[in-house]
């Protein structure tokens, strides 16, 4: 797509300094600027790139002044930064601006969609599926009997959804993940093997939930797993059955939670966290990488280590740990010295 610096201005509500017809199809570092590129200058510390650039356009703040000969053209506005997000996601929106059903693709019996579906090729849609306003569907994509999705919903190419799946508006899966696959239960059986538990229940995304790539989401034994609103997923997360995830809580990569584990809303809980099965897990808790939660949390904790314990506990006894083959040597010093 090619944007004019006038049709960018206009946009950002911003003011054209150099030629308004200066076209950009790419977006750029300011630093690594080439022609036919679009960048942006909020940093004061990169400052000096905006006379080198080759970039086509710049967006800068209105308070910035030129102090020597430029070739882009500029847009100033009241906050670069901001502007250049905004523009990133009406890019965003622009590109992702599809409807129609495309061909091959399944839609079964009793589905019902709204205003501006968008259903890629090698789609396949079960029975009785509603599926709200504004919706696009990557292709190969799968959604199983009975589901439901709100408006606004995007599924990128190699989604699976399970059947029974309720989804709200605005929300966001990114390619290869499942939603609603069955979750891990077993018992054990006297003779050393295992019979499946069947899994009945199913998942619900609230509004606003953001999954990530090949992010496992696993239906309930009974009842719904449940991602409440505004809960943002990063990619290779697995959630398992009867899991509760509280409002506005996000989740970095390689986290696995066990299952029926209630998280708290507004918690941090970085990369590569492990969390027990049957937890309670308040609100406002930071859990740091690699951490494994073994026990109950209360409110605004801070955890780290494995098994968890206070950050600033942690942090003291870390010191320790990185010095105990000296601290040992000097214990075994002191024994000899006693024992003389």
């Amino acid at each position: 797509m090619i944007f004019t610096a006038e049709q960018i201005a206009g946009i950002l509500e911003g003011e054209v300094i150099g030629n308004p017809n200066a076209e950009v199809y790419k977006l750029a570092k300011i630093e690594e600027g080439t022609k036919g590129s679009l960048t942006f200058l909020s940093n004061p510390k990169y400052q000096n790139f905006i006379y080198s650039t080759e970039a086509t356009i710049t967006i800068v703040n209105k308070s910035f002044e030129t102090e020597q000969p430029i070739s882009t053209t500029l847009i100033k506005v009241e906050d670069a930064y901001q502007s250049f997000s905004k523009l990133l996601e009406y890019y965003n929106q622009v590109k992702l601006m599809k409807s129609g059903i495309e061909q091959p693709s399944v839609v079964s019996e009793n589905v019902t969609y709204g205003e501006n579906l968008y259903l890629g090729s090698f789609c396949y849609v079960g029975n009785n599926v509603k599926i709200g306003d504004n919706v696009k569907i990557y292709p190969n994509t799968f959604i199983g009997d009975n589901v439901t999705i709100g408006d606004n919903c995007v599924f990128f190419a190699g989604v699976r959804i399970y059947s029974e799946t309720e989804i709200g508006k605005n929300c966001t899966i990114h390619s290869g993940s499942i939603i609603g696959s069955d979750g891990f239960g077993f018992a054990p059986l006297e003779d050393g093997t295992f019979s499946k538990i069947p899994q009945i229940g199913n998942v619900i995304l609230e509004d606003d939930v953001d999954v990530g790539s090949c992010t496992t989401i696993d239906r309930a034994t009974l009842g719904s797993t449940i991602i409440r609103k505004g809960v943002k997923l990063d990619n290779q997360i697995q959630v398992a059955h009867n899991v509760e995830i509280g409002e506005n809580t996000v989740i970095a990569s390689q986290t696995g939670i066990a299952g029926s584990s209630k998280i708290g809303k507004n918690c941090m809980i970085g990369g590569q966290v492990g969390i027990a099965g049957h937890l309670t897990i308040g609100n406002n808790v930071r859990i740091q990488a690699q951490s494994g939660v073994g026990r109950n949390v209360k409110d605004d904790e801070i955890l780290q280590g494995s098994p968890t314990f206070g950050y600033s506990d942690f942090s003291k006894s870390y010191v320790h740990f990185k010095n105990l083959p000296k601290i040992v040597a000097e214990l075994e010093a002191l024994k000899k010295q006693i024992n003389k």
